[in-house]
């Protein structure tokens, strides 16, 4: 049986839309970010490469680290901005694939976080 990959991007990114509001993201140990008035930065640390977020992205970043699962992080949200669950949620949803895809965050389902 090959190794388990629990927080490999490529693959935690392929997660159904329902699968990946389930589970829980956060940063890994080599990802650091900091927050500014106009972005927030990030940094990979393993790679070397930052990447700046506009605000809104930023905030959506804070969110998922506070909430137990993304999906938690939708209403609080839809609240702060005024906007339709759906509209956060698909942003949300495509906010989290990219920051997988570039391995800034990581997620775990809700059961073993």
């Amino acid at each position: 049986m090959p190794a388990k990959k629990a927080d490999t991007p490529t693959i935690m990114s392929q997660l159904s839309d329902q699968e990946l509001l389930n589970a829980r993201a956060r940063l890994p140990q080599h990802v650091v970010h900091r927050s500014f008035v106009a972005e927030t930065v990030v940094l990979n640390l393993r790679t070397g490469k930052y990447h700046g977020l506009n605000p809104t992205a930023g905030r959506m970043l804070d969110a998922l680290e506070a909430a137990p699962t993304v999906g938690a992080a939708v209403p609080e949200l839809a609240g702060e901005y005024g906007l339709e669950r759906e509209r956060i949620q698909s942003d949300l949803l495509t906010l989290t694939r990219g920051l997988l895809e570039r391995g800034l965050i990581v997620t775990a389902d809700d059961d073993a976080a």
